[in-house]
């Protein structure tokens, strides 16, 4: 963990993810696209503004890497296959909208909207609108216009997309259709911003493996819901006549991982951000002396219940963060 990220002497080349990045291109070539976005690898996923390439974090270049990814923040962004190549497409929609400069056309901003937005920190998803595709999780496309084309053009790219039958009737429709057409446009133009610019290239980043995910860790795990204990209550007890009872927080210890994974599956939250709820659960339940009075499977149902709605009042309360 003391190691520094430019220290870990990590390449693109022959690692796993040259398959995933010839991938791409292949996708790219099927669509009659001539242009390649340049990859590099860094600390995160981004397409940095002005610069038509695609940053990859050095966790999914490496299996030890990815091991670490997971223990620290539960999961590994990108670290499948299909994950990745999700995820690529999406950067690839912001690549090409910098190389030939998409939105700046007029029609553009009457579609997805002014690209000079400021970015929230947070952002409101609506989880049943239909002016906005579905692809990466947690309703990406609705944080920014910029993250609204990004996201169309990754579901338009991906091969064998049913995109005309899946999203008829959908107000996202015109967006699918427009850029379908944008690319018919440019797909055998040259670039206009064609430099091959690495933003925060891992070799120059000096923090430690520690350090990183001290960062990392504040980033998703900060703002979470709070549990009242009205609803720590109702789930278990503190009568006398319970006290020999298994005390609730070690039973919420022994099924954290499993509650964890359900609830990060249905509602699309990062798993380190449940993870933070269940440990405040953990505590108060503590500090309330709470016991079960129920059957385990029951009071496992129940507490996966009101984890989901939790976790989805704090992503309706417009407290989803965005992550560039």
């Amino acid at each position: 963990m003391q190691v520094r990220l430019c220290d870990l002497g990590l390449k693109l080349k022959s690692s796993s993810l040259e398959k995933h990045i010839q991938r791409l291109h292949d996708e790219l070539r099927a669509r009659g696209i001539r242009f390649r976005p340049h990859c590099w690898l860094s600390d995160e996923w981004f397409s940095h503004d002005g610069v038509p390439g695609i940053a990859i974090p050095f966790y999914v270049a490496h299996p030890r890497l990815k091991q670490l990814e997971r223990q620290q923040m539960f999961e590994v962004e990108g670290g499948t296959t299909q994950w990745c190549m999700r995820i690529l497409r999406h950067e690839t929609g912001h690549a090409i909208d910098t190389a030939f400069r998409l939105h700046r056309r007029g029609r553009w901003r009457d579609i997805f909207g002014r690209y000079s937005q400021p970015y929230p920190e947070f952002y409101q998803p609506k989880p049943y609108s239909k002016r906005y595709v579905l692809h990466l999780d947690l309703w990406y496309a609705q944080s920014h216009p910029s993250e609204d084309f990004a996201e169309t053009f990754a579901v338009w790219l991906k091969p064998r997309s049913p995109w005309r039958t899946q999203y008829r009737g959908w107000a996202a429709m015109k967006k699918l259709e427009y850029v379908d057409q944008l690319m018919q446009e440019i797909r055998h133009s040259q670039p206009v911003v064609k430099t091959r610019r690495h933003v925060a290239p891992l070799c120059k980043i000096r923090r430690t493996l520690a350090e990183h995910y001290v960062e990392k860790r504040a980033h998703y795990g900060c703002d979470h819901p709070d549990f009242y204990d009205r609803d720590l209550r109702r789930l278990f007890s503190e009568l006398p006549e319970h006290a020999g009872n298994l005390p609730a927080a070690t039973f919420l210890r022994r099924v954290r991982t499993e509650l964890r994974g359900v609830v990060a599956h249905w509602t699309g939250e990062y798993q380190y951000t449940i993870d933070q709820v269940l440990a405040e659960m953990i505590e108060r339940c503590s500090e309330l002396k709470l016991r079960l009075h129920r059957p385990e499977d029951l009071t496992k149902r129940d507490a996966m219940l009101i984890l989901t709605v939790q976790v989805m009042n704090y992503l309706h309360g417009g407290r989803h963060r965005v992550v560039v």
